[in-house]
């Protein structure tokens, strides 16, 4: 689409909150914040438009959205969003990881989705402007953060199909507790063979709602089959591999091998994922990006050859996979402790992040400074 395009760093105001939570509420809920259950004082948005592009970056109170009910995205699902976070350091300070990658993802998904693209440098200073002004609600307690949620969505008032020439951009953040409360558990997935995730061609690589959206159903059949997560194949054939509903997979085998399906338009390109194949790359691991099927799975499984499997994501990190339930048999036993593989890049990426193993890829940002 045609559009305008803003190529000078954007300049943000901040409107501070009357109502700001006093320390002592705010210390409440730090101290058993959940997940997505808490938001913090202030909000960032950033408005675009046809002739003027992005302008108008601000910091504000965080509050409802005022939508007029014609708005694009409640109709045609013009939408997009990041997730990524802030860590408290043992020295107080604030980091975040690999932001540019969230920015750059960003911009993919807006190309696929028909939305303006947002710069990477206006990406990142609007999540450090977000923390400029909140930063007091990154807890410090072991294994928390601050989730950051950045969101893209048309909110032209207009009914045709066309892509929308309004748009707004936002970032709300959310403390999240210890995704794993008990310590890492081992789960159970189960595999759903009427639905897919994605087709060819479709929006399987951007991060949009749709996607979510789709997978609740398939999910809720997860739960009552008594098992965390949904696993999807490919559209094409149901043969294949695809991901999670909202985490890409791994295979480890017995010789050290990692396997994880290639990134075929239909796969969320994960930034986890990404970081954790370099990890593994730098321990000496080969890893492999290719298609993989199920029947291969539940062959080389039975054979021994694999010995661990894990998914990946931002919220759990590394979550380890010791059973695939399908309708017709069953892959692992729901018992299995989790890998050593599986737990050590675990362990390494978490003290990447947390600040107690050094940043040999620079891949933290500071946002406190």
């Amino acid at each position: 689409m045609t559009t305008a395009e803003t190529t000078f760093p954007l300049s943000f105001t901040h409107h501070p909150s009357s109502a700001a939570r006093a320390e002592a509420e705010r210390e409440i809920i730090l101290a058993d914040p959940g997940f997505g259950k808490h938001f913090t004082d202030h909000m960032v948005q950033i408005d675009w438009d046809i002739e003027t592009g992005w302008h108008d970056a601000r910091v504000t109170p965080y509050g409802p959205l005022m939508l007029d009910p014609a708005a694009s995205v409640l109709h045609y699902a013009q939408e997009i969003f990041e997730g990524l976070k802030a860590y408290r350091h043992a020295d107080g300070s604030i980091y975040t990881f690999r932001p540019e990658k969230n920015a750059e993802r960003l911009q993919r998904s807006a190309r696929r989705l028909a939305l303006p693209e947002l710069g990477v440098d206006d990406f990142v200073e609007s999540i450090k402007q977000l923390i400029a002004a909140d930063g007091q609600w990154v807890p410090d307690a072991p294994e928390t953060s601050l989730y950051l949620r950045p969101f893209m969505i048309a909110n032209e008032s207009f009914l045709g199909v066309r892509s929308a020439q309004k748009v707004g951009y936002y970032v709300i953040a959310s403390p999240a507790g210890a995704y794993f409360t008990g310590g890492v558990k081992p789960v159970s997935i189960w595999l759903s063979t009427e639905y897919s995730r994605a087709g060819k061609g479709g929006t399987g690589a951007a991060k949009c709602g749709g996607n979510y959206a789709s997978s609740l159903l398939p999910q809720a059949e997860a739960y009552e089959n008594g098992c965390a997560q949904v696993l999807f194949l490919d559209s094409e054939e149901g043969k294949y591999v695809d991901e999670l509903g909202g985490m890409n997979v791994f295979f480890v085998y017995k010789d050290g091998t990692l396997v994880t399906p290639a990134l075929t338009g239909s796969i969320l390109e994960g930034i986890t994922r990404d970081s954790i194949i370099q990890l593994a790359k730098d321990r000496g691991h080969t890893v492999e990006e290719r298609r993989f099927s199920l029947e291969e799975w539940k062959r080389d499984s039975e054979a021994g050859e694999i010995v661990e499997v894990f998914a990946c994501g931002t919220a759990a990190v590394v979550t380890p996979i010791a059973q695939l339930k399908t309708p017709d048999f069953t892959i692992g036993d729901a018992e299995a402790p989790a890998g050593e593989l599986t737990m050590a890049i675990r362990q390494e990426l978490t003290d990447i992040q947390y600040g107690r193993l050094p940043d040999r890829h620079g891949w933290l940002t500071r946002l406190d400074a």
